[in-house]
């Protein structure tokens, strides 16, 4: 098939293109600057509230549906503030793109109800030493550069410079 044929046969072209995985996420802090973060119960390590994004659905409705499953809290995300790229690493065989949105402050935290098939726990951690002890490297990276970025009002793009070597499934 020559060049010409493939673009003239959209089918074929939109078939051959790469894909990629991708997730989005909040970022809400209580008025103190605190961080939520959740444990989800398949994974040893905590993360914002957030998760995969659905087929053909927009990252900022993505964010939206997953904090209200994962913690009860109905948000309309605010703006962008981090867009993170990762290569294909170990288990994981396409690029992911993860966005993280402003999820405004929660002045009471009593409201979260959290999703007992998913989420073991939550916690409001400083965004520096404390949120260390919980996160992964990759995963602090994303929040302290969503508080920035939120700080800012400029989101940032965290692009990965090789492998990541991040756990399956960053």
């Amino acid at each position: 098939m020559t060049a010409d044929a493939a673009f003239s046969d959209a089918a074929r072209w939109y078939a051959g293109l790469p894909t990629m995985y991708g997730s989005a996420a909040a970022l809400i802090t209580d008025p103190a600057g605190q961080v939520l973060l959740v444990k989800p119960n398949y994974r040893d390590y905590w993360s914002l509230p957030g998760g995969i994004m659905e087929h053909g659905e927009p990252p900022h409705e993505a964010c939206a549906r997953e904090v209200a499953e994962e913690v009860g809290i109905p948000i309309t995300p605010g703006p962008l503030l981090v867009v993170d790229w990762a290569p294909p690493a170990g288990e994981r065989p396409r690029s992911a793109v993860s966005f993280i949105f402003d999820g405004g402050t929660l002045p009471d935290p009593g409201v979260i109800r959290l999703q007992a098939s998913e989420l073991d726990a939550y916690r409001l951690v400083s965004p520096g030493e404390e949120a260390a002890g919980y996160l992964p490297p990759f995963l602090l990276d994303r929040v302290q550069a969503a508080v920035a970025a939120r700080g800012r009002g400029q989101a940032v793009y965290l692009p990965a410079a090789g492998p990541c070597g991040c756990p399956p499934g960053r």
